[in-house]
């Protein structure tokens, strides 16, 4: 009620404005027709009147009403530049910081409410860097002001914050307009206000931001720094810790451009996707699908056949498969590029030294102007009483231990039900283990919509995976040489023998031993860090999985970009990282690819959306391959073809996923990629048949009906 009641106020006050016609005096013509008689007044009592002017200055600003431009010009005319400053500078913060409070009571609590999942990215800025938006913001005179004030009460700054924000950054603009009514008897519209006199004024006033920028930025690092002393000359320009695809990406930007350049690496170049993730269970994975169509080559009008193979083999090829990729990582390919790279295990002495214990023995420092760190993730290892005990492995330690079997483990259990317990599941199973799955979720796969795990499950399950969801992992024990994994599942124990058990609960970022917590750089389960990908250091950045928010060797290598260009060139530009196009795809079968929104992402967010869906059991070459299931999945904006998010799951998904990628980062709708011509027949022309079925649900109706009576006509 009490907010209904100040609504009503409000309401009642700004119609009476408009309804006695108060804004007529706001305006040019009006403040001029007007100026004599104030002048008048503010000569008999100059306090009085300065007073009332402030008061009604407040009111207007509080109110969001217009005229609050015409007022500061009137306040110049009347009060002299110094004055009228000072009675505006002080009149217009303390209106806005009311509007300020109102928009807080009335609204903050239910537009946060409702709306506070797509502002959480806003609502973190606002957090750490509230006051700068603000100043930024209101030292742009043809921003709607009113608005920053309404806006800035849905957030979460403080009010004291955003009082002395505005007092300070609306200073140079009200000094603008003030100087401007001083010459008001001489305007004859507002376009008068860019005379010469006060047009290098707003040139200075347009380019104050980034000077203000510049000044905070090194107010900032003179902060940060303090306590260093940096040094006066430097070894390198970059020194990059981590050759995965991070690293190496950096790395090579850095020597592409002439820099000089030195990669650290500890252990094996190329990191976890060349050594312990993408290609390694690409490989397996590729095995595993053989042996699947083996014993399915009826399918394919064939005799079917149960596989013959050694796992030995299996298991080599893939250390083969690593080897060919290997060369493209290597040190001898990167010192070719122009990289100093030194294997050894690299420590931050300080914000620009860099410890070096060498592989070989001995150690050594260098000192470099940037520096990145791409250090990565290892496999997170859950706190399973007997676990150790039991003995584990990882998607890190399986490949060369597996290596070793001369058949595939008999019982196997993976706990995990992403991406990467999804594909060592499916794929040990089609190699002849038998595979309990076990997922604490309600189903695997739970980033996706839930046709899309279910579709995977069954594939799955159909394929010998034993799937057990909302099962808890208890502990582990061993009796007599058995081993068994307790689970709890609708509040009962259950027991699973095993032979070798797969922990794939996820991967945490490497942030031990680089030197981060002497530094005081933070870090939340990853390194923090801007949206230019520095720390708290800015010639300190990060790149990869230890810098997140996604875990995928793509994004490592975009990020890469970023940080690799900013760290080099920041002085001059930097680049934000754009995260709006993010691909991915877990490689069981058929494939599940996904880019955008997903129905849940939508729905948890309150974005509305139509969505599309064409099945590829209609798609000729699907047919023609005997892998007709699946279906391309695209979410648009409500009436338009543009498109939010698409998932697909099928053969090569991940591979049709690309022209999708592309059209959401340029900004093609649907109807461009229907008007694009495929060959026939491909797994691409499922992207134009699902584009197809947008137009076909938005065909203008009412065109149509004419045009059918259009062709009667003609056929008389």
């Amino acid at each position: 009620m009490k907010k209904i009641g100040l609504l009503v106020f409000i309401a009642a006050i700004a119609a009476g404005f408009f309804y006695f016609d108060l804004n007529q005096l706001l305006t040019l013509d009006g403040l001029k027709s007007g100026l004599a008689q104030f002048e008048s007044w503010r000569s008999e009592s100059p306090v009085l009147v300065a007073g009332g002017f402030l008061i009604l200055y407040v009111m207007v600003t509080a109110l969001s009403l217009p005229g609050a431009v015409i007022m500061t010009l009137a306040a110049g005319a009347l009060f002299g530049l110094v004055w009228g400053t000072v009675i505006v500078s002080f009149a217009s913060s303390i209106g806005a910081t009311v509007a300020f409070l109102v928009s807080r009571y009335l609204l903050q609590a239910t537009v946060q409410a409702r709306f506070g999942t797509r502002l959480k990215a806003f609502n973190e800025g606002i957090e750490k860097d509230g006051a700068f938006y603000l100043f930024t913001l209101r030292l742009v005179p043809v921003f709607p002001f009113f608005l920053i004030n309404l806006l800035m009460g849905l957030t979460s700054i403080r009010a004291a914050t955003f009082y002395w924000v505005s007092q300070v950054g609306m200073f140079i603009g009200t000094l603008v307009y003030v100087n401007a009514g001083t010459q008001l008897g001489q305007l004859e519209s507002l376009s008068g206000i860019l005379s010469p006199s006060l047009l290098m004024s707003f040139v200075l006033l347009g380019v104050f931001p980034l000077i203000a920028k510049k000044i905070l930025a090194v107010i900032k690092a003179r902060r940060v720094y303090r306590g260093f002393t940096k040094p006066k000359q430097f070894d390198r320009n970059l020194i990059v810790i981590g050759g995965g695809a991070g690293g190496l990406v950096s790395a090579y930007i850095a020597a592409a451009v002439k820099a000089k350049v030195t990669l650290i690496e500890a252990h094996k170049m190329g990191g976890d996707c060349l050594n312990y993730g993408c290609i390694p269970s690409k490989a397996l994975i590729k095995s595993a699908k053989v042996a699947h169509q083996m014993r399915h080559a009826e399918k394919y009008g064939l005799d079917s056949k149960e596989p013959a193979f050694s796992f030995k083999k299996v298991m080599a090829r893939v250390q083969d498969v690593i080897r060919q990729v290997e060369p493209h990582d290597s040190v001898e390919r990167y010192t070719k590029l122009g990289v100093d790279v030194v294997q050894g295990y690299a420590k931050l002495i300080d914000p620009w030294t860099v410890e070096i214990q060498l592989n070989d023995g001995g150690t050594t420092r260098m000192t470099a102007r940037s520096i990145v760190l791409a250090t990565g993730a290892r496999p997170f290892i859950p706190e399973l009483p007997g676990l150790e005990e039991v003995g584990y492995y990882t998607s890190d330690t399986l490949w060369e231990a597996f290596a070793k079997f001369d058949e595939p483990p008999k019982r196997l259990v993976v706990l995990g039900g992403g991406p990467i317990g999804c594909e060592l599941a499916h794929s040990f199973a089609r190699l002849g283990s038998s595979v309990t799955q076990v997922e604490r979720s309600a189903r695997i796969m739970i980033r996706e919509d839930e046709d899309v795990s279910a579709l995977a499950q069954a594939s799955m399950s159909q394929d010998g995976v034993n799937i057990l969801t909302s099962s808890n992992a208890v502990r582990c024990q061993q009796e007599g040489g058995v081993k068994r994994l307790v689970i709890e599942q609708d509040g009962k124990e259950s027991c699973i023998e095993f032979d070798a058990l797969i922990c794939a609960v996820g991967r945490e970022a490497r942030l031990e031993g680089y030197g981060l917590e002497n530094l005081g750089i933070e870090t939340k389960r990853t390194i923090v860090t801007n949206d230019y990908l520095e720390t708290l250091f800015p010639n300190i950045y990060a790149a990869g999985d230890v810098a997140g928010p996604y875990q995928f060797t793509h994004v490592a290598a975009h990020q890469a970009w970023y940080a690799a260009v900013n760290a080099l060139f920041g002085t001059w530009k930097k680049f934000r990282v754009d995260y709006r196009v993010i691909p991915w795809t877990t490689f069981i079968d058929p494939e599940v690819a996904r880019v955008g929104l997903s129905e849940q992402d939508a729905k948890q967010q309150g974005i509305s959306y139509e969505v599309v869906r064409y099945g590829l059991d209609d798609l000729d070459r699907a047919i023609a391959d005997s892998a007709a299931k699946g279906f391309v999945k695209v979410l648009t904006v409500p009436g338009k073809d543009k498109i939010l998010g698409v998932t697909i799951v099928g053969e090569h998904a991940g591979d049709l996923l690309a022209e999708f990628v592309l059209a959401m980062k340029h900004g093609l709708g649907l109807n461009k990629i229907l008007g694009t011509i495929h060959t026939y027949p491909t797994w691409s022309e499922a992207n134009k048949y699902a584009a197809g079925e947008w137009k076909r649900t938005h065909a203008p109706e009412r065109i149509l009906n004419w045009l059918e009576k259009y062709h009667a006509w003609r056929r008389g």
